[in-house]
């Protein structure tokens, strides 16, 4: 009787999970600095060029200002001076990432434009090259460890893979104009 019984579908969890572990897990590289980076694709959702930014007074020195996507303002990060280093200069190359993150309270997303010196490529990492990420180094790094999500060797050379929540981090930036804007009136 078994012979004739035909096996069960593999259930919708079971498949999801098969189909997990062949999954590529892919990132789009930028340079900064003579660095490379990498965020998560799924955050990004478009690649644009540098151009008709306006300055917001009393913003963090992180925010270089404000663009207007299809009606839409989007703030504009310069990654450099998130990361404690010289602004970066606008170049022929230089673009703004427009990513999507989490809005402060958890209340649905919202998008941020980063400045990059130049975009490079998507960068697959296949599940069985997983495990070749490291985790944020304890010393050495210029930027905060919180923002890094790992480090992946790629072609000989190290690509650092930022933590978009936390580099793009709404809450935090919000804190850190509030503070400025509090320096600000008690030396008038």
């Amino acid at each position: 009787m078994n012979a004739l019984m035909k096996p069960a579908p593999p259930l919708p969890a079971v498949q999801a999970a098969a189909h997990l572990e062949t999954q590529e897990k892919q990132y789009l590289t930028f340079m900064l600095g003579g660095e490379m980076f990498s965020l998560g694709i799924l955050c990004i959702k478009e690649i644009i060029w540098y151009a008709n930014l306006t300055e917001v007074p009393m913003m963090p020195e992180c925010i270089r200002g404000v663009i207007n996507l299809r009606g839409a303002v989007v703030p504009v990060m310069d990654l450099s001076v998130r990361f404690g280093k010289p602004s970066t200069p606008v170049t022929k190359s230089s673009c703004i990432v427009i990513a999507e993150v989490e809005a402060p309270g958890g209340g649905g997303h919202q998008n941020m434009g980063l400045v990059v010196d130049a975009v490079q490529a998507v960068l697959e990492i296949a599940s069985s090259q997983i495990e070749q990420i490291e985790p944020a180094p304890n010393f050495g790094s210029h930027i905060r460890r919180d923002f890094i999500e790992g480090i992946a060797k790629v072609n000989g050379k190290f690509v650092i893979l930022l933590n978009v929540n936390r580099v793009l981090s709404t809450q935090e930036i919000g804190q850190m104009g509030q503070l400025l804007a509090s320096s600000e009136l008690a030396e008038v």
